[in-house]
């Protein structure tokens, strides 16, 4: 596991997309598991499942189940797919069917794991669910979440489209603060000018 202080890998953390095919290694994919397994859950249900796809043959049965524009997620040497079930966390009111929220945060802790071993952990949510979960083996009750494709940076850019190359080079646009945080109710700025607010960041 890196030592990358933790503001340092959010701000490094990109959905990059050119990788290498160089395979990532054992002692980092299981930092990266262990990140998601030391991750917070409502009541510790850990309701996350997590099948590390690596192999050749379980690869390319994945990788099949992309569409185009996903087409440069073919070069990871390593995809994880996240799957869950509501009945595997808590059920409250108001639709809070909580295993998808503690899906998410466990991916992001893995992805800043990740972040901090110079890998790349790029979630997805454009395949074919119901071919991956049968490609995956994965009960028909379970919900694939999302495909994380893994990989160390790469130079091959020819799987990617124009706005896609822009991605690469630059962090696409944030909104304004105003626009998702307010202070005390909704819609009430949280500071008077959100857009000079100063993070510390060069």
């Amino acid at each position: 596991m890196s030592d990358m202080p933790v503001r340092e890998a959010v701000g490094a953390r990109r959905a990059r997309r050119a990788l290498s095919s160089e395979a990532i290694r054992e002692d980092e994919l299981m930092a990266m598991l262990e990140a998601m397994r030391l991750s917070p859950s409502c009541n510790n249900n850990q309701p996350w499942n997590a099948i590390a796809v690596r192999g050749d043959e379980a690869l390319a049965s994945l990788k099949e189940c992309l569409p185009r524009g996903n087409g440069w997620a073919k070069a990871s040497p390593l995809i994880i797919a996240v799957c869950s079930r509501d009945d595997d966390d808590c059920l409250l009111s108001d639709r809070r069917d909580y295993h998808l929220f503690d899906c998410g945060l466990a991916v992001g802790e893995m992805m800043l794991a990740a972040t901090g071993m110079g890998i790349i952990a790029h979630p997805i949510a454009g395949y074919d669910p119901l071919k991956a979960k049968e490609a995956l083996s994965i009960p028909g009750e379970h919900i694939l979440i999302t495909l994380v494709v893994c990989g160390r940076p790469g130079s091959d850019s020819s799987m990617l489209s124009e706005k896609q190359l822009l991605a690469e080079r630059e962090r696409p646009a944030r909104k304004p603060w105003r626009e998702n945080f307010f202070a005390d109710r909704w819609g009430s700025p949280l500071v008077a000018d959100a857009e000079s607010v100063d993070t510390g960041e060069n």
